[in-house]
């Protein structure tokens, strides 16, 4: 995307996000603060983009600690997993239990970045940044 086009994109999916908050509760008191919906909507074009690109995820199991690469897909959808059951136990549960985490305004803005993305983004521009084969590199002393 361009700057400007990026601009527009970006403000969409805020304004998407907020509208998906204020649906799905109406009635809270709680004020919206933040571009964490907007945010969302570029990781929901990063998945549309990049499905594939290598995301490094810290594992810790107890005292064994180690990373692992995960494709941004299985990152992604996990994440917005977490989001939208997150959002189902604040609605069902009491007022406030989500400690005023806009949940569903994570979820609107991350569909409307997988939606618009297609509108915004310029073909030529993301086969620049294509990423086949990606490997990790060994990172130590060299032989």
């Amino acid at each position: 995307m361009t700057r400007p086009r990026f601009l527009v994109f970006y403000v969409l999916c805020g304004v998407a996000a907020a509208l998906a908050q204020v649906f799905a509760e109406p009635a809270s008191a709680i004020p919206m603060v933040g571009a964490s919906g907007a945010i969302s909507g570029v990781m929901g074009a990063y998945l549309v983009l990049y499905p594939r690109v290598r995301v490094f995820t810290l594992v810790v199991l107890g005292f064994f600690v180690t990373t692992i690469a995960l494709p941004a897909w299985v990152m992604l959808i996990y994440w917005m997993a977490i989001q939208v059951l997150s959002g189902v136990v604040d609605v069902l549960g009491t007022e406030g239990a989500g400690g005023g985490v806009a949940f569903w305004a994570h979820v609107g803005g991350f569909l409307a970045g997988v939606v618009l993305v297609k509108l915004f983004a310029r073909p030529h521009r993301i086969l620049a940044h294509e990423n086949h084969g990606y490997r990790p590199q060994r990172v130590g002393w060299s032989r």
